[in-house]
């Protein structure tokens, strides 16, 4: 076997588990409104399972109906009503022989008012939260000694349950962190001050939890190694926690990092690399005996199979690796790792969470939808009938492989050389490098069904009628918007699309990109190395489709590279030298000097093309730009949902 560690048996506490793969607590906002598990969820982590992973630490279990909301749709471990839901979600897991903990969490500060029940939020200092910025309400050392037993009454609906142990969320700067970080916990009780003192509420937690359900029942700790915080807990700091944790009994520590404060740290976006913060866990591992879970931002089978080698950890956490392919454990068992669907750090998942929508991810369709989409309601009746998906972007190769594995007969028309469409160049940006591994896993998976792929061919109403399809899915993209403005046409205005691909070599320019979403601003990001560059952007919306830390982070880096944002400028004639501008509030008139144009306005449906197929055939379908121009995650989901059912 190529992964010999990564699929070896491994033990945590009393429990055998059949690989070293944890799927660590992810929130997914598929939970039923009252915190029972929906049949939704149960499946969503079924397709984990059956695909090799071999612990699941579900996503946060609210254990307090009064301040303990992390979300509206979260699991619920407050009463015995909830057992019965666990309880399914449990015997769905171990049908596989998967184990799953139950991850018990209160996160403190770290929520809205509005959320709670009772209108207010408590941490162990009256502190805010430098992120939500909201005052929260210390507690009073009965309460917390009441909260402590909160934890334990979830953890005995949790084995009530048959959940095989329980996870304490000590991590992300939530409740448990707050009392053993310095920075958060400024006591003068029992529960704060020196070391012991601010270890005591967990403390109590786990005592009175190996009292109710027995010492045989494994309690895992999830917690950040460094807060990235000054005065806050660093890695000196978390050795000696867990060093305590595991004298307290704990059967394995899930390392993580940071807090809400420096949340980079915790969901990493794309410009975070694969291992960044293996010496973490490698430090804890160093100092303690009990086995050690540990995220590191992976994404392929052989940086799992090196951080193992290493001793790095006993056991890889891959979350959104298992959110971008549920197979990914068993693709990588099978060395069909060129078949695994890589997280892209575009963040989508987790900005879809915390808005209180299902998750979702720019490279997996079906996530969040997997009571839909999945191997039982596939209808395989293609019965070889042909279907021409015109247009080889994201829609159209995903069209053409549902439509493949439901037993029809696609034939894929690209006009250019390669497949991937818009994502050919949407790679080129700095860190983006694994949009490029996403069309050679499509294209691999194209290969694996045998579609038939015609490059270098424009399809024409006549060409499809040769095949006498069943029907047609047209995915050819969107054209580029261009304003008629005056001087569009003059010979230093490009395409952001053709700079970006490297069709023109520009250096030494003054350039101004029309523009600032996303396409716009890495396309000056690309520029400013070796260019003076300014984007003009008609409204006050500046990338806002990104989650708020990718978005801190381009421009952040816009304004180190020295790109200047102008908001509210029309574009009013382009001139040989020089871009006119009018405010868009005020109307008030200005000049920028300009060598180079580059438009950047987004791109719409190409309807004459679209109206061509309509009129042609009677079963016409469109999908990603040619029908709504969007993400790539978005002509994904459209073009699954259609070509499920076409």
């Amino acid at each position: 076997m190529k992964y010999e560690k990564l699929f070896s048996r491994g033990k945590i506490g009393n429990l055998e588990l059949k690989s070293r793969i944890v799927m660590p607590p992810m929130g997914t906002s598929m939970a039923c409104a009252n915190g029972e598990a929906s049949d939704r969820i149960i499946r969503y982590y079924e397709e984990r399972a059956k695909n090799g992973c071999a612990l699941i630490c579900t996503e946060v279990t609210c254990v307090d109906e009064e301040t303990g909301a992390g979300g509206y749709y979260q699991l619920h471990a407050t009463s015995m009503k909830h057992a019965q839901g666990l309880q399914k979600l449990a015997d769905a897991v171990h049908k596989y022989d998967t184990k799953i903990f139950l991850q018990l969490h209160h996160p403190g500060r770290e929520i809205s008012a509005s959320m709670q029940k009772a209108g207010e939020i408590v941490a162990p200092s009256a502190i805010p939260c430098p992120v939500t910025q909201e005052m929260p309400r210390a507690l009073e050392t009965e309460e917390v000694t009441a909260l402590a037993q909160k934890f334990v009454r979830g953890a005995v609906i949790a084995k009530a349950a048959g959940m095989d142990g329980v996870e304490l969320h000590a991590a992300h700067g939530y409740l448990i962190n707050q009392f053993l970080s310095p920075l958060t916990n400024k006591r003068t009780d029992k529960y704060g001050g020196d070391f012991v003192n601010r270890m005591r509420f967990i403390s109590e937690i786990i005592t009175g939890i190996r009292f109710a359900c027995g010492p045989q029942f494994p309690v895992s700790v999830r917690f950040s190694a460094d807060e990235f915080l000054e005065g806050g807990i660093d890695l000196e700091e978390s050795v000696r926690i867990a060093r305590y944790l595991e004298s307290l009994g704990v059967v394995s520590l899930n390392v993580s990092c940071g807090t809400y404060a420096t949340g980079n740290t915790i969901v990493e976006p794309y410009f975070r690399k694969e291992g960044w913060k293996k010496h973490l866990a490698a430090t804890i591992k160093q100092n303690v005996k009990i086995p050690i879970i540990a995220v590191n931002t992976i994404k392929h089978p052989e940086t799992a199979e090196a951080l193992l080698e290493e001793g790095v950890c006993d056991f890889v956490a891959l979350g959104r690796a298992q959110l971008a392919d549920p197979e990914w454990a068993s693709k990588a068992k099978a060395g069909k790792e060129h078949l695994i669907r890589k997280c892209m750090g575009c963040m989508f998942c987790f900005k879809a969470a915390l808005s209180g929508m299902p998750i979702i991810c720019n490279a997996n369709p079906v996530l969040g939808q997997e009571l839909l989409y999945n191997e039982d309601t596939l209808k395989k009746n293609g019965d070889g009938r042909t279907v021409a998906v015109i247009g080889g972007g994201p829609g159209g190769m995903q069209a053409a492989l549902v439509l493949a594995r439901r037993g029809f007969k696609p034939v894929l028309f690209e006009k250019t050389d390669r497949l991937g469409g818009s994502m050919n160049f949407a790679h080129k940006p700095p860190n983006k490098e694994l949009i490029l591994e996403l069309i050679q896993t499509m294209i691999n998976e194209l290969k694996e069904e045998q579609v038939e792929i015609r490059l270098n061919t424009e399809a024409t109403v006549e060409m499809v009628k040769a095949l006498e399809p069943y029907g047609v899915i047209v995915a050819t993209g969107g054209e580029p918007i261009v304003p008629p403005i005056p001087g569009t046409d003059k010979g230093h205005v490009y395409l952001a699309q053709d700079v970006v691909d490297g069709k023109y070599e520009i250096k030494g320019k003054k350039v101004v990109v029309i523009g600032a979403g996303v396409t716009g601003l890495e396309t000056a990001e690309m520029l400013a190395p070796e260019n003076t560059v300014t984007v003009v952007e008609m409204t006050n919306d500046v990338a806002a489709v990104l989650y708020p830390s990718i978005r801190i982070y381009l421009m952040r880096t816009l304004a180190e590279l020295g790109v200047e944002i102008k908001t509210l400028q029309g574009v009013q004639e382009i001139l040989e030298d020089k871009v006119v501008l009018r405010h868009s509030v005020t109307a008030f008139r200005n000049e920028l000097d300009a060598d180079v144009v580059i438009w950047a306005a987004g791109v719409r449906p190409n309807k004459k093309l679209t109206d061509e197929f309509y009129a042609a055939f009677d079963k016409v379908t469109t999908v990603g730009d040619a029908s709504t121009p969007g993400l790539i995650g978005e002509a994904l989901r459209e073009a699954n949902s259609k070509a499920y059912v076409f």
